[in-house]
């Protein structure tokens, strides 16, 4: 553990906030391009995997990743994958905003995946954060009723559980290894992305914009983990909880993409909870 000094307070603090930043504009990479879901995922995988590979590899850990590889390690693998099969379609078939707000419920769903999985008790602040954000995102979810986007919130939906999966096994294997699943989880993908994708008839001019989009996110997983090296956990998860707000806010600069008033008020009440859970668990 690295000792905590104010030089590694503030650095940590600046990794993670650059890391939530970078996150929040998954949106921005996905609907600014008219490349379809698994077009993005093929080259936007290849670039990720390659970047965090590269990166284990330059800090001469590739041989202690491997050999630390076990079965959580390849649950975790998949449920990432799974996520990121449905995080990019749910972009192109909802709004930025609906995406972001009902994956700030991930902690809470991993409070219950945890309590079903391995009867680890949320306390009662978890409990009412809890309820508090699944009404949010009800509020969200209710404007997509009846329309397209519903389909768009349930891919969400979907790949919020997976993450609250993920989270629940490092809760249960916590030695288990993080940077080679998430290379190896957007490899796995790369065979589906050519079946059910054309990604070798992407427009040339895009591929540069699509390839941009896996090696920043390669940076902000690689930039999260060491914050996370560098703070308290209930920090991490406070400064992580800013995409939340960071990604309606950048779709509605760059994509004029304007929220409902749904949405608004479904995603207050969830980033309300997460501020809420954190401040009174820090």
């Amino acid at each position: 553990m690295i000792r905590l000094t104010a030089t590694t307070r503030t650095t940590g603090v600046f990794l993670v906030v650059a890391s939530a930043f970078v996150f929040s504009s998954a949106g921005i990479f996905t609907n600014a391009v008219d490349t379809q879901a698994w077009d993005i995922i093929f080259w936007r995988g290849i670039a990720a995997a390659v970047f965090t590979l590269f990166y284990i590899g330059a800090r001469g850990r590739l041989g202690s990743e491997f050999g630390a590889f076990g079965r959580p390690a390849l649950l975790v693998t998949v449920l990432m994958a799974a996520g990121t099969a449905a995080f990019i379609p749910a972009f192109k078939l909802s709004s930025v905003a609906n995406v972001a707000l009902i994956y700030a419920a991930a902690p809470f769903f991993a409070a219950g995946l945890s309590w079903l999985v391995i009867r680890e008790a949320p306390t009662r602040q978890v409990v009412t954060a809890s309820l508090c954000a699944f009404f949010g995102v009800l509020v969200i979810v209710s404007g997509s009723l009846g329309n397209a986007r519903l389909l768009g919130d349930g891919l969400a939906l979907f790949m919020t559980l997976m993450m609250a999966g993920t989270m629940v096994v490092y809760r249960v294997h916590p030695e288990t290894t993080a940077a080679l699943p998430a290379a190896l989880s957007s490899v796995i993908l790369l065979p589906a992305a050519i079946v059910f994708g054309q990604p070798f008839e992407v427009p040339t001019a895009e591929l540069p914009h699509l390839i941009l989009f896996g090696l920043v996110f390669a940076v902000a997983s690689v930039t999260l983990s060491e914050g996370a090296r560098r703070l308290p956990s209930a920090e991490t998860a406070l400064l992580s909880a800013l995409e939340v707000p960071l990604a309606p806010v950048l779709a509605w600069f760059i994509l004029v993409e304007i929220p409902t008033l749904r949405v608004v008020i479904g995603g207050a009440i969830v980033f309300l909870a997460v501020l809420w859970s954190q401040t009174r668990n820090s």
